[in-house]
């Protein structure tokens, strides 16, 4: 277990990719605020999440080059005015301590060369020489793990899941996009899903990638009561209102990030060989998600619902 020598210590957590991976670092960054004062360094979309669901702590916007889906590796490219700028702003604020749940060398590159005095984190690929307290990666791959093996560090206690709220309801929000094609089972297969629902009693509402900004999202996602779309952020988000979701996985492994509730279920996609993958398929489509029916999607679901 580490402690903090400053009186007030200042703790930057790094979280630079997507909305649901900052949704699962949530509960420690609610654990950490009772210890620090807390800054994230997240995507600046990220802010109305922030707000909602923690907002004792700060967020510092900032779009990190190499989580683009593209050209990520075109150094040339890279805003290095604004990365050197950051680094600058970092120094000056001094922090105590630098987290972060990624086991990614550029996440303990940018904590080194803040000149953070503790950067703890999970070391890969010879990273560990950048960081000051190198954790062993738990036998859980979930992300959320890695965020309760951090908190266990520093002899904090993360809160419990979100419990279903207790509703009688039978509101279903239905949220078809996600960031990659990996990612998408369909916009016609989902409409099909609600229909069926709909002849089930279940009211649906179908929401895209376009249907409003993030502050929108939540308020939409806060009146459901169950959750249903692809492996990607608003599932997280949904989760964290105590919503039940059901999520249709492709590309990636549900074990490492389904959403976290005591009533969470899940599809996963066809076996691939190559799974998980982060960015492109190396077919001509992603079958492991194309290729999962309506039926086989509407069995699971109903079992869900049932249950």
């Amino acid at each position: 277990m580490q402690s903090f020598s400053a009186s007030q210590p200042r703790l930057l957590v790094l979280e630079l990719w997507g909305l649901g991976d900052l949704a699962l670092a949530v509960p420690f960054l609610r654990a950490a605020s009772r210890h620090c004062r807390v800054s994230v360094l997240a995507k600046p979309a990220t802010e109305p999440l922030v707000r909602r669901f923690c907002p004792e702590v700060e967020l510092i916007p900032f779009t990190a080059p190499w989580t683009a889906f593209e050209e990520k590796y075109r150094l040339h490219r890279w805003p290095w005015p604004q990365l050197s700028a950051l680094l600058s702003d970092l120094h000056r604020r001094d922090f105590s301590a630098a987290v972060s749940a990624r086991p990614d060398p550029r996440d303990h590159a940018l904590m080194a060369l803040a000149g953070i005095p503790l950067r703890a984190g999970f070391p890969r690929a010879g990273s560990a020489l950048l960081l000051t307290d190198r954790l062993p990666r738990p036998s859980d791959p979930h992300r959320a793990a890695h965020w309760s093996a951090l908190a266990a560090h520093f002899g904090w206690c993360l809160p419990p899941a979100p419990l279903a709220r207790p509703s009688g309801g039978r509101q279903v929000v239905m949220h078809t996009g996600a960031a990659q094609p990996t990612r998408q089972w369909g916009a016609d297969k989902f409409a099909q899903l609600a229909t069926k629902l709909r002849a089930q009693g279940w009211p649906v509402t179908i929401l895209d990638e376009h249907s409003g900004d993030l502050t929108a999202l939540l308020q939409t996602l806060a009146t459901a009561d169950r959750f249903i779309g692809n492996d990607s952020g608003p599932g997280h988000l949904a989760a964290l209102l105590g919503v039940p979701s059901f999520t249709v996985f492709g590309a990636q492994l549900a074990a490492n990030f389904h959403p976290i509730h005591p009533q969470a279920a899940w599809l996963d996609g066809a076996p691939c060989v190559y799974k998980p993958c982060h960015d492109a398929c190396r077919f001509a489509s992603p079958h492991c998600i194309r290729e999962l029916t309506v039926d086989q999607v509407w069995t699971r679901v109903t079992d869900w619902l049932a249950s």
